[in-house]
Order: structure tokens, then sequence, then C-alpha cells
């Protein structure tokens, strides 16, 4: 006698992984919103590669962010390669523009979406394979790129619909000499307050003192208020830089609110900084953001190269759009009443699709009850094809013009 077999049990998803359904129409709402606005921009669409060599992030990112010390998916592949699951999109887009002779565009705007991947504790809105849309324009040093850019995020969030409650916080981390400047004395004012900061914020005192200054642990809180602000630091140009930035946004119609305390961190981040922030998402309010990185191509071993981008997480817009992005009722329902006359209901869904109208078939069930399903469900039209003394006939149910419509592309 044979053993009993064990039930197979059913592999559970991976945590901080998502099987998206029921918000799939608000997600693609978001990525149709964007690419039809990249149009209207006349931003390029690109394709980048879901893995790239480890270092493209290392030397972008930093040894010592978070992100690439404990967040990213790297691993030693067949031939003793390591290679990284993208984290982000800019450091790939910057190096497919170095490798790829993407100067000769040059200034170039660029956009794409797709899947990212790092190891972070998942929360609400936050996956560890998640989605992001990004624009970027490489090539160009002028403040009206930054006014672009930030033009295209504002109208964005405008036709999606959740603008109401979003705020551009916008800031200037100045040029490099400003930076440099600032960054100094930052490091002298929290070393006087060393002994009082976070574990987190006393290893990046060195390194990377700007992080401190958006730090949300409250022991750091205290110090960060009285720290030095940019202002103090900035040269000439970097003031005209950003009142050309700021004056073009209010051209634009862009409302924004200045917040000083607003960074980024690395080295090669210069002038603009900003984020579209809302208190609609719980603590991790930032629904889009970026900056001007003029450093990252010589970080990455290429020419000095002036850029500014964004980027969006996917998930968290569609969170905002929810039940804006239902499901659209279809334009015609072609009902089967009699299954001798499925033939023909196929025939007629097909012409009414190759005339651009949505339609749904039902075929299904009692025949007796599908035209009653077909009226609850809802379409501007229905088409019912039934058998009559042997042969098909057809009805149409619907507005006079839908009705004039749909014999059109019935006819055809």
């Amino acid at each position: 006698m044979s053993e009993p077999k064990t039930p197979t049990k059913t592999p559970s998803a991976i945590r901080g992984t998502q099987d998206i359904f029921e918000e799939a129409d608000a997600f693609a709402f978001v990525v149709e919103t964007f690419e039809r606005l990249r149009k209207l921009y006349r931003f390029r669409r690109v394709e980048m590669p879901v893995f790239e060599k480890t270092a493209v992030f290392s030397r972008s990112l930093g040894e010592t962010t978070d992100v690439v010390s404990k967040e990213m998916y790297s691993f030693e592949d067949r031939g003793g390669e390591s290679l990284t699951l993208r984290p982000e999109f800019t450091a790939g887009l910057a190096r497919a523009y170095l490798t790829n002779g993407w100067k000769q565009y040059a200034p170039v705007k660029l956009a794409t979406h797709g899947p990212l991947f790092r190891y972070e504790r998942p929360q609400k809105g936050r996956y560890r394979q998640f989605h992001q849309i990004d624009a970027e324009i490489i090539g160009a040093a002028e403040p009206q790129a930054d006014v672009e850019l930030l033009a295209f995020a504002d109208q964005l969030l405008q036709e999606l619909g959740i603008a109401d409650g979003v705020t551009l916080q916008l800031n200037t981390l100045g040029d490099a000499a400003s930076r440099d400047a600032w960054r100094a004395a930052l490091i002298e004012y929290f070393m006087g307050h060393r002994a009082d900061l976070s574990e987190d914020s006393q290893d990046r005192l060195q390194r990377n003192p700007l992080r401190i200054l958006d730090s949300k642990d409250p022991r750091d809180k205290a110090f960060v208020a009285d720290a030095p602000l940019i202002d103090e630091f900035l040269s000439g140009e970097a003031q005209d830089f950003f009142g050309a930035v700021t004056s073009g946004l209010d051209a634009a119609g862009v409302a924004w609110t200045r917040a000083p305390a607003l960074v980024r961190g690395l080295d090669y981040y210069r002038h603009t900084a900003f984020e579209f922030v809302t208190d609609r998402l719980g603590a991790q309010g930032t629904v889009l953001g970026g900056g001007r990185y003029d450093g990252l191509m010589e970080a990455l071993g290429g020419p000095a190269t002036p850029a500014v981008g964004w980027a969006a997480g996917i998930e968290r817009l569609a969170m905002l759009v929810g039940e804006r992005a239902e499901s659209p009722v279809a334009d015609a329902i072609v009902v089967v009443e009699d299954d001798a006359a499925i033939d023909a209901g196929i025939a007629a869904i097909g012409r009414l699709r190759r005339a651009g109208i949505s339609a749904e078939l039902m075929a299904s069930g009692s025949p007796r009850k599908r035209f009653d399903k077909a009226v609850k469900i809802g379409a501007e039209a229905i088409v019912a094809f039934a058998v009559r003394d042997g042969e098909v006939t057809s009805r149409i149910r619907a507005e006079d013009a839908a009705t004039a419509r749909i014999e059109q592309a019935l006819a055809n």
C-alpha cells in the first residue's frame, strides 16, 4: 500500500512584493497620464536594463549610503561579475548617456518607468519591488530646464486629480563652492554637539553632514533647528540661478514654498532640490522628488555634464488616485441570446473593436438572462443577437447618437 501524498503547500508571495489586481486600473492610469504628458513635453521614451554592474550604483549613490550598504539586491553572475538590480533610474540613465554616445543629442530629455528593487522594510506604499516614473534632462545647465521639469511634474499631479493638498517644497544647494562652504560650517556646528547626536548622525558627521538635517531622530532635531542654512553661503551666481528658477515657476503658474532644510546628501547634487509632499500618505509624505545633479557624470568617470531630474513612486501615486481610475464602462455589450447566434456575436464584436468601440461579449450563463445582466452592468449600447425562424436577428438598445455609431461600425 502506497504512502498517502503530503499535500503540496502553495508558495506565498515574497515579502515586500505585490500582485497588483484591484489597484491595477489606478496604476495604469498613472502610467498612461505620464506617457501622454511626456509626449506633450517632448521627452524621449527610453527603456533601461533591470540590472547593471554594481559599480554603477555604488559610485553614483556613494559606498556609504544606506541604499548601497543595506538595501541593494546584488549578486555574482556565472562569470564572477557583481551585478545589482536597479534601486533607482538616474545612475543607469547616466551610464547609458556616457556609453551610448547620447551627448550628440544634448540637451536630451528622457523619460522612463518600470520596476526597481530595494531591500527595505515594507510599509504603506513602499515595497521591495516597486515601480517609478522618471524624467530627466541631461546636458542643460540653464535654470529653465529645472522649471520645465517642475512644470511637467505639477501638471502630472493636476491631471491625475491629486494636486489638492500636495505642496511643492523647494530649496537650493548652491553651486560647488557654496555647498562646500556650507558643508564645512555644518561639520563645525555639529561637532560642538557630537556627543548628543544619534549614532547615525555621529557616523555621518564627517562624510555626509547634510543628511543630519533631514534626520527624524528626536535627538538630532533639537540641534537641526539652529544649524547654519545654505543662504548664508550662497555665491552670487547661485543666488541668481535660484532666483531664475523661482521666477520661472511663478511665470509658469506653479505654486511653491521654500524649504531651507530640504537637502540631498550626495556631493554631486547642485542648485535645485525639490519634493512634492502631502500628509495623505502618513509619515512618508513625499509624492515626487528630485533635483539637479551636475556632478554625477564625473562620479561615473565621464566629463562634467549638467543634469536635472525627478522620480515618483507609481504605487504611492496610485494610492492617491484611488477610485478616480475605476475600470471604464464598455461602450457596447454584445449579447448572444441564442447560442446558435454565437458566430454572429463574435463577428459583430470584432467590427466594433476595429472601429475603436470598446466592447464586451456576453455569451455564457442562462441565455434568457443575458440581456438583463447586460442592462445591469451598464453600457452606452447593447447589441443583442438571437435566432428567429431559423434566421439570426439583431437589435440595438442605445441613445440615438450611439445607435448611429454602432450601426455604422457593424455595417463595415
